[in-house]
């Protein structure tokens, strides 16, 4: 099972380092963790809050269903359920306070998440009904600085980009992108155009 005693299961499956899984761990406690399941008062957890911590972070990070992760942790599929909506929302990152300025670089790019709500969904080039998830990172130091609204799965990252929102909370930085951002004004990779055998210097 993967439990938080195991490191290398919590780098794996987290992305953090032991340190900085320490840090969120006691950001969660901070924020009422160990409180009791209100729909189920008096009822004990089932994992112990270092082991609901990583059960959320899996959800979020590898996209494995509830029943997939459920034994993984030794619990129920229902179980998985509680914990991850109420442990969910204080594992969500805070928007940045600071608008990006004309020093900063950022990275854009698009994740496609499966889901069943049809009104944000459609059919996608993962054949699954999913939404186009645009995310804004800072790449020196990597955090989130924002996440746009969900647009189809089948909108590409040109038309996402726009109409998430994603666009507005780059202020003046400079923001990188691949191939699938042309005609954006984002810096992408050059690549040579029909007939041309090499990049310009």
């Amino acid at each position: 099972m993967v439990s938080a005693q195991r490191r290398e299961f919590v780098e794996v499956f987290t992305g953090l380092r032991p340190r900085q899984f320490q840090r969120l761990v006691r950001a969660v406690h901070g924020a009422g963790g160990q409180a009791l399941d209100p729909g189920r008062p008096g009822r004990p957890w089932s994992l112990s809050l270092e082991d609901r911590v990583p059960l959320v972070a899996m959800y979020c990070r590898t996209n494995l269903s509830m029943p997939q992760l459920a034994p993984l942790s030794g619990i129920s599929t229902a179980a998985v359920g509680r914990i991850i909506k109420r442990h969910g929302p204080p594992l969500t990152l805070a928007p940045a306070k600071r608008r990006p300025g004309s020093d900063d670089v950022l990275v854009v790019d698009g994740t496609l998440v499966p889901t069943r709500d049809r009104s944000v969904a459609a059919s996608s080039k993962n054949h699954r009904y999913s939404a186009n998830m645009q995310v804004l990172i800072k790449a020196e130091t990597k955090p989130v600085l924002a996440a746009g609204r969900p647009m189809p799965g089948n909108h590409n990252g040109c038309t996402a980009f726009a109409d998430s929102g994603t666009d507005t909370a780059c202020g003046d930085a400079a923001v990188i992108a691949d191939g699938g951002y042309q005609g954006t004004g984002l810096l992408i990779p050059h690549r040579r155009k029909a007939g041309q055998e090499r990049l310009p210097r």
